[in-house]
Formats: C-alpha cells, structure tokens, sequence
C-alpha cells in the first residue's frame, strides 16, 4: 500500500503501466544473467531436492559418477551398474537395478532394458572369497559370473522377487579354520553388510551348515533375513542390489578406519553385543582391593601345547592369579562367555587365539611363539601381535628357547632345523608347518616365564 501510493503522486496511470513493465522487463534480464554466472553452481543443490520431489537415491547421485540417470515418464529412474573393485587381499562387485541370481549357473544378470548391443567388457568373473591370491584356499571356492545382458534376449525370468539387497559370499576357502573364519569371511561381512542394518539377504555359495550354526548370533545380528543356500536353490532370485564377494583389510584381523566407516573397536563392541557378553573393561588392580585378575590358560591338545600346564598355574597362583584352563570348543556363544571373564589370555601362537576378540578391553593378551626362527616370529607378529594393538589389549610375547621345545627330541643339534631354522620360502608352507607347527609341544621354563606374568599384573595396575 505504501509503495502504491508514491507511485501514484509521481506518475500517470499511463506511466506506471510503461514503468511496470519495463521493471519486469529488467527483473527477468537480472535473473537469466544470475542462472547464466551461477548454474555450475546450481547442480548440488538441484540433486538435493531431487529426493523430495521424486524419492531419488541422492547419495549414489551425489558419489556413484559411473551412475546413469533416465526419464521415464516424467520421473528420474535408476539405471544398471556394474562397480567391481581388485585389492590385494579381495575382489568384490555390486551390482544395481534389474539383479537376478541363478545359483545353478553360478551366474549374477544385470538385466538391462537398453536397446543397442551392450559392451562386451560388461562382464566379470570372481571367487567370492576375501583371501584372492592364496592358491589352495580358492581351489575350494566356486567362481562366479557377473553379466550384463539385455532385457529384450534371452534372459531367466525371476521366480522370486526380493525388496532388500543382498550379499553373495563364500563358506568355502579354510573354512573350518577358526582364524581363517574372522579375517576371511566374519570381519569381511561386517564391513560389507553392517550398513543395511539388517535389511539384507545373505546369499551363501559353498555352503558348510554347521558354520552357519557356529556363528549363528553373530549372523543374526547382521541379518533379519533367513540365510539362503544358493548351491540347492534351483529358482531365478531377483534383487534391486547385490554384492558378490566381500571388502577387507589386506592385514589379517584388522578394518582400516580410513578407508572403511567401521574400526576394530566398532567390530568388538558389534560382537559383544551379539553374544550378549557382560564385561566391557579388565579389571584395574589397585592397592587393597579386593578379587584377583582371572587369567585364562588357553589349552591345546594335538600340538604347540603346554605339557607342563600344572607348573605354569600353580607359579600364576603363586602370583595373584585366579588361573582357569580351556580348550576352545565347539560352543561359540559359551567359549565367548568364558573369554569376556577373563583378564589376562594366555596361549601358544594358533588358530585359537583368534578368541581374544571376546576380551574385555585393556585385557592382556600374552602370545607364547614356538621355536621357528624369523618365519614363525613374522607370523605370530602379523596374524596377532599387531591386530590385537587394534583391538585396544595390551600385548606381550613370549619366545620358548630351544631348551623348551620338544623340537630337541626329535632331531639332532646339527640339523637344519635346530641349527638354522629356513625361512617358508625355501622349503615351502606345508613342510615348515609340518615341522614348527603340528610336531612341536612346549615345555614352558617357569622361571623364564614368570617375568612376563609379572609384567601382565602390571599392565592391569594401569
């Protein structure tokens, strides 16, 4: 009103008309050269509102450049991909839109519905296993094929159609292989499926049941979903999303926060919760209080045990220690249980060590290392000496002396592999393994020993 009424004490009718419109005139002038300065500007912020107007995927949007965008019908529709990715320790594909599963082809369709020939490099093929270049793990593991093909061709229709996006891995490789079941597969379908929050289907090639059964808690967390056998599966599954093979850290036991959203800690505290385990902190020793730390001797019975085991607990008494023995079982959810009770973990370098994973924090983990030379050192280091560092336990090593190995009774002082232990490489994996792994036992030096003890109290004072 205020505005209308200076105009009319300055201007004709007439004038006022001519003057409105040359002002529109200019207002559309000003905002053509605006959009013209800004539009490389405008794009974000166009894809932002996208997902309000027409329920758009803004994140592939924004992230996925090898993404492709069609009109249909006046709405944005997500078109085919195929994104595979080779690492040093794994190869993974996702695959998006048109999915359809054919287990007794071992063969994943991107079903696309364009017309003209699709590229012949639309293809992959893969072992979905996370442990790629180990030859005799991959022996075991059935390959796939990914393969775009057009709608219009020969295609297997869908028999069952799924809403969710699933995961497509193998059970195969070392399976059975209590270490080799974490770094290889477990610690690998966290990382690929812990994003979906449990809206996923878990597609299992090379199936071994009871493993399903063995890591049951921890599959159920990750998925809501019944897990499927695509190896006896006969039918064409049909999904939007699909993941053939699993991400993983190139070091063993380990996620790489940098490059994953998840960290070790994120993976423990993820296990804690499915096993429902009640301790989150060692204990902290302090003057006069009361209890003493639980340490765990971790026993073994075919090789690399302790045939000294009463001496080693009656000196870890000696010290303060409530001292149990165990030998890992086949009850995940209740060896798990016993594991989280305890304050300091002792065992000699093998698979069952995998099981400080269930260790409250500041636990302390000690690893005996058998006799082996640099070999058998670089192992022990790599496969959970630094992993457990992640893990946020306090980690000590312990090397027998020859003088502790049952080594000394089997070959003379001369031999090679007495006098100068060879590295893997010269005499190859399976008979160093036969030799510093499945014929060795140890004979702890209480003395020796005890020092190491006396440090793990320390660390539990801190």
């Amino acid at each position: 009103m205020i505005y209308d009424t200076v105009l009319a004490k300055s201007f004709s009718r007439y004038e006022q008309k001519r003057l409105g419109y040359g002002a529109f005139v200019s207002c559309l002038f000003i905002v053509f050269s605006l959009c013209t300065v800004f539009k490389p500007y405008l794009g974000p912020v166009h894809v932002l509102n996208l997902k309000l107007l027409v329920g758009v995927d803004t994140k592939m949007l924004i992230t996925g450049s090898s993404s492709r965008i069609s009109k249909v019908e006046g709405k944005e529709t997500k078109k085919e991909e195929l994104l595979c990715s080779s690492e040093e320790r794994t190869e993974f594909c996702q695959a998006r839109g048109d999915i359809r599963v054919l287990g007794k082809s071992s063969t994943v369709y991107i079903a696309s519905s364009k017309a003209t020939t699709l590229e012949k490099n639309m293809s992959r093929s893969l072992k979905p296993y996370a442990r790629r270049d180990d030859v005799d793990a991959m022996i075991r593991v059935r390959k796939w094929t990914l393969k775009e093909v057009n709608v219009n061709q020969k295609v297997p229709q869908c028999t069952q159609n799924h809403s969710i996006p699933a995961v497509l891995f193998s059970t195969g490789g070392y399976t059975g292989n209590h270490f080799h079941e974490f770094t290889d597969i477990v610690i690998p379908l966290f990382l690929t499926a812990r994003q979906f929050n449990g809206e996923v289907q878990f597609i299992i090639a090379d199936n071994r049941p009871w493993w399903i059964s063995k890591h049951k808690p921890l599959l159920k967390k990750l998925s809501y979903y019944e897990i499927m056998d695509i190896d006896q599966d006969d039918g064409v599954h049909c999904f939007p999303r699909v993941n053939v093979g699993l991400k993983r850290h190139h070091k063993e036991l380990s996620i790489d926060p940098q490059k994953y959203s998840y960290s070790m800690q994120d993976f423990r505290d993820f296990l804690r919760s499915s096993y429902a385990l009640k301790r989150f902190q060692a204990i902290k020793i302090r003057n006069g209080q009361h209890g003493k730390p639980r340490l765990m001797i971790l026993s073994r019975k075919r090789s690399r045990s302790f045939i000294n085991t009463d001496e080693i607990e009656k000196m870890a008494k000696s010290l303060g220690f409530d001292v149990i023995i165990r030998e890992a079982g086949k009850s995940m959810w209740g060896f798990a249980h016993v594991v989280n009770s305890c304050d300091v973990l002792l065992g000699v370098h093998g698979a069952g060590l995998t099981n400080i994973l269930f260790l409250p924090e500041n636990a302390v983990f000690i690893q005996v290392v058998p006799y082996g030379g640099y070999a058998l050192d670089w192992l022990a280091t790599n496969d959970f000496g630094t992993p457990s560092k992640d893990m946020n336990i306090k980690y000590l090593e312990y090397k027998i002396s020859l003088e502790e190995s049952t080594l000394v009774q089997q070959y003379p002082l001369d031999h090679m592999f007495i006098k100068n232990p060879p590295l893997i490489e010269k005499i190859g994996w399976q008979e160093f393994k036969s030799v510093y792994l499945d014929k060795q036992n140890i004979k702890l030096d209480v003395n020796r020993f005890k020092p190491t003890l006396q440090r793990a109290l320390e660390l539990l004072h801190k």
